[in-house]
């Protein structure tokens, strides 16, 4: 299962709105080769499924995730941290044991 904090959640709505996407709209989130760990996050707005994605909801916000990114985070919290000290997006994935400085890449 893959989990969205209530801010983050309410981050992407705005986001949706911002973008001008419908509520058919739907959060994806990829993992790809790449980054300074190895591994790294990708996420975008998209509102057609794909074969074999596995579609999950948190606090009203809907993530569309493919089976190959789904071995690598799965049980991940997606999390939003605003303001002035705030690191925007945040990933809290169990299966990391090695994290980049900035956050976005990883590796297993």
């Amino acid at each position: 299962m893959i989990q969205i904090s209530s801010e983050a959640a309410l981050k992407l709505a705005s986001l949706k709105k911002e973008e001008g996407k419908d509520d058919s709209a739907f959060l994806r989130v990829e993992v790809k080769k790449g980054g300074c760990s190895g591994l790294s996050y990708k996420m975008n707005f998209d509102s057609e499924s794909r074969t074999g994605d596995k579609m999950f909801e948190s606090h009203g916000q809907k993530i569309a995730v493919d089976p190959q990114s789904m071995l690598y985070i799965l049980g991940m919290t997606l999390e939003y941290s605003g303001g002035l000290n705030g690191k925007g997006f945040v990933f809290n994935n169990p299966n990391a044991n090695k994290h980049c400085g900035c956050g976005s890449s990883f590796n297993v």
